[in-house]
């Protein structure tokens, strides 16, 4: 079907058009015959034979040009008579629209052909020959006109209507390659559009946000505030050379404060930065949940190409023009045609770019695609939507591009076979959080130009408080919510961890009311609901799996809880069935993570907590909450059911949780757990509340290293409640450090390292005690790293720890706690820095300590009373007992 000579479609459509009548207003279905189409037949012919054969001769130059032929002057204007005869033959067969279709443009072309007889011995060979040629590639431009005249010939032979789209293309894509370079309209046009890229998309903004504030702003710099992120690329995925990557794994922090069974899967992948992608891979699938940085992510790439401000890892980058692309802007019209990329984004340069430019760039192989949220146009139309883009990449093949997506909307392969390779986005970590906050706030700082004191004091506050509130740093995992939480903070004057109540009713605002429609997100599904009925039906999902104590609910089980309370939802009714409602909420709420087996969970535990106390207070689940109250998992829900309920149901929330019956950590849990919601209390009987106070308050000021013991094995429940460290004197900031070593949860290491400079011996040695306790490297970099050596003997349990410290350089004084061979010893310490060993494990071999000598400096060696007695110690090192 291919034509040998090509023409561009800028080309031969104005040519062409001529030949046909004005389409209808309502274009008629197909099998309309074509001689009743052509505007030189009829009664009323409005072209005319010398017309007819001036388009033609028209033609036949457009085509010698194009081939770089050369016809003598008779030859020449003999071909064009013979193609205005070809072409002449339309008005008179009786093929319809849809036969000629079928036929193709070679088929299409050599009927006409044989319509005309003795035409070849009017020609000389070579002429007779680009005479076919030409007459195959105007039939399939003929043909192209037909469909898009008539919308029902595409529906009713899709393929053949396809292939003819894509031969056009095709044709385009040849006849522009042959070209110079860039004309001075195009290049002058292009600076321009970079310019306006670069100034368009260098805001971040949050959409949905509700600021009384009117002095706290919504959107800021991208260039103070991105963040890159990590992403692992999916089944089937290759990380790029080692150039591309940034080297993390997946044993790093993966998260501040994520559960044990968060992690959505166990198998290791390549990890790399996200931005990264596209200098090692033509073709990226992004997947994230919502907020997790797509979106700012396209905005950094388009910005940093157009600027040529990229870094060396993406190199094949440079040069490139890049092409935002949001699907939400097309979502029901389907991907668009290169020349409307522009003006389907309403673009606001799109009236003036020259005509034909961005299929210029994509011939030439200079695009940057970037195509934003295939999850954002309608379930029905993403096939189509994939259709038309991996039309676009097969025929302007070369261009670099970028898909981004929600998970539930597409799979892993769902542009495999069109070499896009999958990335998921990674949840921040700790630092990553810690530098988002600190960049949020200096370009707030740049943007309201003044409390440049007052915002420094609400980002340390909050850097505080985030690895100390779990509710904080289990939502802090994306930069939307980053991003809010910062917000939020600045907008409450700093005060945001004892609102987290406003917090989630802020996050659910924002999720579920507000965010799709401020960013014009309208059409990606069929079901319409606000945010009652949506924060309805989680609620009960949230409940199901409180009251079945798991995080996760089997696909089966999560339709049932829909099928049964969305009747009682009126909202709901007409909107579908309960799949398609459920996938709705999975979709487009970003509160929902779908497993490989279907299985669901919530992506942030907290907001499960969250939804699920809402929903235990409406259905007056008091005593389930209260039976769960000594459970450290069930914490947030209590408190959070407390911020929910009325005053009488909060005092009876309380009031049993003071209730004896409890004994030991349970009840000082509990007890403490009631204090700690006074903070989410409204409206409170003072006799209750003024209990509370009195029972609890000397729990958090330990008088004694046995009570500060004991407090800390009550739980993580105790680190938001301790006073600020800097405040307290050195005998009571070491009975705090008993108390949160003894903390099994990483935000104690966040409080331990506020004590770390302080020169106290005691308060030293119980920090330096607290490390088996603890992640080894995090806690030997934010800890052990900065405690004053002098008098201090640093225990060493087990090889990673005898690692890190040799990493550090290694210590003076060196206390073995666990069970290491004389050999690991002389490996793992350092040789000489060594002047004081503590043994207080037996070695073996009869404790012999030959071995010894390998430490120059060593003076004294301290030997734990019950262990054999040594031998062979070098001369010169006192044993002391």
């Amino acid at each position: 079907m291919e034509p040998a000579v090509r023409l561009a479609s800028t080309v031969v459509d104005p040519l062409i058009t001529g030949l046909f009548t004005p389409a209808p207003p309502s274009p008629p279905g197909s099998g309309q015959l074509i001689a009743g189409l052509v505007s030189f037949r009829g009664e009323r012919p409005t072209l005319h034979w010398e017309e007819l054969l001036s388009v033609a001769g028209e033609l036949v130059r457009q085509g010698l040009t194009a081939t770089g032929r050369r016809l003598p002057a008779a030859e020449e204007t003999g071909t064009a008579s013979v193609l205005a005869r070809t072409l002449w033959v339309m008005g008179e067969l009786d093929t319809t629209d849809a036969q000629a279709v079928r036929l193709g443009p070679q088929d299409y072309a050599r009927r006409l052909r044989s319509a005309v007889p003795g035409a070849d011995r009017e020609l000389s060979a070579e002429a007779a020959w680009f005479h076919d040629s030409l007459l195959v590639t105007v039939c399939l431009h003929v043909l192209h006109l037909l469909i898009l005249r008539s919308p029902a010939l595409a529906e009713q032979l899709p393929e053949r209507s396809h292939r003819i789209g894509q031969l056009v293309d095709l044709n385009d894509v040849e006849a522009l390659r042959g070209r110079p370079g860039p004309s001075a309209q195009d290049a002058e046009f292009e600076d321009r559009y970079l310019r306006h890229v670069a100034e368009q998309y260098s805001r971040v903004t949050i959409y949905g946000i509700d600021l009384p504030n009117p002095n706290t702003p919504d959107n800021w710099s991208l260039d103070a505030t991105y963040l890159s992120l990590a992403a692992e690329f999916g089944s089937g995925g290759t990380a790029p050379d080692a150039a591309a990557a940034d080297g993390r794994g997946r044993g790093e922090d993966q998260g501040p404060g994520r559960d044990a069974g968060e992690d959505a899967g166990t198998d290791e992948q390549p990890v790399m930065s996200a931005d990264r992608a596209l200098g090692g891979h033509e073709r990226v699938l992004l997947r994230g949940v919502a907020g997790s940085g797509k979106t700012t992510l396209i905005q950094w790439l388009a910005v940093s190409t157009a600027r040529d401000a990229l870094p060396h890892e993406l190199g094949p980058l440079r040069g490139r023009v890049p092409f935002v692309l949001p699907v939400r802007r097309f979502a029901r019209e389907g991907f668009p045609a290169p020349d409307d990329f522009l003006a389907a984004v309403r673009h606001p340069l799109a009236d003036e770019a020259p005509e034909g430019w961005v299929v210029r760039v994509l011939a030439e192989e200079r695009a940057l695609l970037l195509v934003d949220g295939i999850d954002e146009a309608p379930e029905p139309q993403r096939i189509a939507v994939r259709d038309q883009l991996r039309r676009l990449l097969r025929i302007y093949s070369g261009n670099r591009c970028l898909v981004t997506s929600r998970p539930p909307a597409v799979d892993a392969d769902w542009l495999a076979e069109e070499g896009f390779n999958e990335l998921n986005l990674a949840p921040m970590n700790r630092d990553q959080v810690a530098a988002f906050i600190t960049a949020w706030h200096t370009a707030a700082r740049t943007d309201e130009g003044k409390d440049h004191a007052r915002l420094d004091e609400y980002r340390d506050r909050l850097l505080r408080s985030i690895p100390l509130y779990r509710e904080l740093r289990v939502l802090a995992t994306n930069p939307l919510m980053c991003g809010l939480i910062c917000a939020l903070n600045r907008d409450r004057s700093g005060s945001l961890p004892n609102g987290r109540k406003e917090l989630y009713e802020a996050a659910m605002e924002m999720l579920l009311q507000r965010r799709d429609p401020e960013r014009r997100v309208l059409y990606a599904d069929a079901v319409d609901l606000q945010r009652s009925p949506r924060e309805r039906l989680l609620r009960k999902l949230a409940h199901r799996m409180l009251v079945d104590e798991r995080p996760v609910l089997d696909h089966a089980t999560a339709l049932g809880e829909i099928e049964r309370h969305a009747p009682a939802i009126p909202a709901t009714a007409g909107q579908g069935g309960p799949e398609e409602i459920f996938g709705h909420l999975l979709l487009r709420t970003g509160l929902l993570r779908e497993q490989a087996d279907r299985s669901v969970e919530f992506v942030h535990r907290t907001v499960q907590d969250y939804l699920a106390a809402k929903e235990a207070v409406e259905q007056g689940d008091f005593a389930l909450l209260l039976a769960h109250a000594h459970e450290a998992d069930w914490e947030e829900v209590i408190r959070m059911a407390v911020a929910h309920a009325r005053p009488g149901e909060c005092a009876t929330l309380l009031q049993g949780l003071l209730a004896p019956g409890r004994i030991g950590m349970q009840r000082n849990r509990r007890r403490l757990l009631a204090a700690a919601c006074l903070e989410h209390v409204t409206e409170l009987d003072p006799e209750i509340h003024a209990r509370i106070r009195r029972e609890t308050r000397n729990m958090v000021r330990p008088a004694t290293v046995a009570a500060a013991r004991g407090l800390g094995w009550v739980g993580p429940i105790v680190l938001e409640m301790l006073p600020d460290p800097a405040t307290v004197p050195d005998d009571e900031a070491y009975r705090l450090a008993v108390t949160v070593t003894r903390i099994d949860d990483d935000a104690a290491v966040d409080y331990l390292a506020r004590l770390r400079d302080r020169s106290s011996l005691p308060l030293r040695a119980e920090l330096a005690r607290g490390w088996r306790n603890f992640e080894t490297e995090r806690y030997a970099t934010e800890v052990i790293a900065h405690l004053e050596s002098e008098g201090l003997y640093f225990p060493v349990s087990d090889r990673v720890e005898l690692a890190a410290l040799r990493k550090l350089g290694g210590r003076e004084r060196v206390q073995i706690v666990g069970h290491f061979t004389p050999g690991e010893l002389v490996d793992g310490l350092a040789h000489d820095q060594l002047t004081h060993l503590w043994l207080a494990y037996d070695l073996g071999a009869g404790m012999e300590m030959e071995w010894l000598s390998a430490f120059p400096s060593l003076t004294t060696l301290r030997v734990n009373p019950r262990l054999p007695r040594v031998s062979g110690v070098p001369e010169g090192v006192r044993i002391l007992a």
